[in-house]
């Protein structure tokens, strides 16, 4: 007992280690190296009176376990990952990146005042999202525009605004859910709107929609299916026969697109995927889609269509509670910007870029980037396999791509510093040491192999990605 007494004498009180100079000459916050110190002094307390340990580390040892502590709390917030997924819209990895140009736009907004409501030249207040809507009419040749800071809050706006208190007709095949349990039907019923269902599951025609009809609808819905695809025995109703119906009627007609292409990603081998362009030439009097798809740019919804019914939003209430923030417009801008130059956009814009590689330049790139791990002593193959767009764009397409696989071997056991079978290191544990680097790789596994999709990956990463490899796979640490 008099033992641990005097252990216990010699923690060092909270004051003295933070002046320790390893502590004093990092980059983190204080009060966060200050908890840090805490919690590592408290941990040693209850191991020196549990009897786990037995001595008191010096000061500098003490002061970098809290360092190393403070780093790793620091790293579970927002931060940078390499997708090796292969999923070019990964929802869970931020979806789509920004374009250098859009993300120091947004940068520029938010790090000093800018001219988001003020018309230099007038001197006096101006529109928030002139540039925005004027980009986009000479893209798309809408009459107007809306952006909202994403594409459920441009649906629940658009209903709001255009079938409140009225019915909405839409087909069953197309009440979906999306992303965190939203569903189609819970959207319209917020609105204030009754959803009237037409058709089956995998048929509807347009009989159907005229059937539905009554002195109670306010608009005809179409929604783009997200996330799956019904195949064999079906039947829809395109945009362009619905529109001519609505017309006929007197009624609007609405179709939210979802991934919101504005270039033809046809060219890209994607077929089946709206364009906005299409869907108002052949007559939709309202679109809406997201910016963090297919466009390549911010998280926001944007609304196209005719200029009666987008007045009638911006006088709705609920527009400026959904409007989008400075930093979205920026970036929003500055990607709708190149879109005047599809070669322009299809280079600068990541989600195009990744949608244009060849089968060719991939397998080149898996093979340079094998090569890099390689003279660091790492052990890697090239492997071909399939992308996919993601974010429940093109449900079912796979895009030919090339992987790297790390190789298991007995140097990668011996770092995963786990069990593992014939003194070699399994995939899931592989996977987990990437997953821990100080920037996280994130890849997928296939056939109890770790694949890292370079159709997903950027060129300026491949250094980091090799060093890491090399670490986990085969050469010995550098640091």
């Amino acid at each position: 007992m008099q033992n641990i007494e005097n252990l216990l004498r010699k923690i060092p009180h909270v004051d003295r280690l933070m002046k320790n100079d390893i502590i004093t000459n990092i980059g983190i916050y204080r009060h966060e190296l200050t908890e840090a110190v805490r919690d590592v002094l408290a941990q040693l307390r209850e191991e020196l009176m549990s009897g786990q340990s037995e001595t008191v580390p010096d000061d500098d040892d003490l002061a970098q376990t809290a360092v190393d502590l403070a780093a790793s709390r620091a790293r579970k917030g927002i931060r940078k990952v390499i997708n090796g997924t292969g999923v070019i819209l990964h929802s869970n990895l931020g979806r789509a990146c920004l374009s250098e140009t859009a993300a120091k736009a947004a940068f520029e907004a938010a790090a000093a005042y800018c001219t988001l409501e003020y018309d230099v030249a007038k001197g006096e207040r101006g529109s928030r999202t002139a540039c925005v809507e004027k980009y986009l009419k000479d893209i798309t040749s809408c009459q107007s525009s809306i952006i909202v800071n994403n594409n459920a809050a441009a649906v629940l706006l658009i209903l709001s605004t255009v079938a409140g208190g009225g019915n909405v007709v839409v087909s069953r095949g197309e009440l979906v859910e999306i992303g965190g349990g939203f569903r189609v039907p819970d959207i319209i019923s917020q609105c204030g709107c009754t959803l009237r269902e037409v058709g089956t599951t995998n048929k509807t025609r347009i009989a159907d929609y005229e059937n539905a009809i009554d002195e109670d609808t306010k608009a005809l819905l179409k929604v783009h299916s997200s996330n799956f695809k019904i195949i064999g025995f079906t039947e829809s109703v395109g945009i362009k026969e619905l529109a001519a119906l609505g017309r006929s009627r007197g009624i609007p007609v609405i179709e939210d697109i979802g991934s919101g292409a504005l270039t033809d990603v046809r060219r890209y081998r994607i077929y089946g995927e709206p364009f906005a362009q299409e869907s108002l030439k052949d007559g939709a009097d309202v679109v809406s889609f997201s910016g963090d798809k297919l466009l390549g740019g911010p998280q926001c919804g944007i609304v196209l269509g005719d200029n009666k019914y987008t007045d009638m939003m911006k006088k709705n209430p609920l527009y400026r509670a959904l409007r989008a923030d400075k930093m979205t417009i920026a970036a929003l801008e500055a990607t709708l910007r190149v879109y005047a130059d599809p070669r322009a956009a299809e280079r600068e814009i990541p989600v195009l870029a990744m949608l244009s590689l060849t089968e060719d330049e991939l397998r080149s790139r898996a093979e340079r980037l094998c090569d890099e791990i390689r003279r660091r002593g790492g052990a890697v193959e090239v492997v071909s396999t399939k992308s996919v767009a993601g974010c429940g764009a093109v449900p079912g397409l796979e895009l030919c791509s090339y992987a790297i696989s790390p190789l298991r071997t007995e140097h990668a056991a011996s770092a995963a510093s786990t069990s593992s079978t014939e003194g070699t290191v399994s995939a899931e544990e592989t996977e987990r040491c990437l997953r821990d680097m100080s920037i996280p790789i994130i890849g997928r596994i296939e056939n109890d192999r770790l694949l890292l999709d370079v159709r997903t990956i950027f060129e300026k990463d491949y250094e980091y990605i090799a060093e890491m490899i090399a670490e986990v796979t085969g050469a010995p640490s550098n640091k």
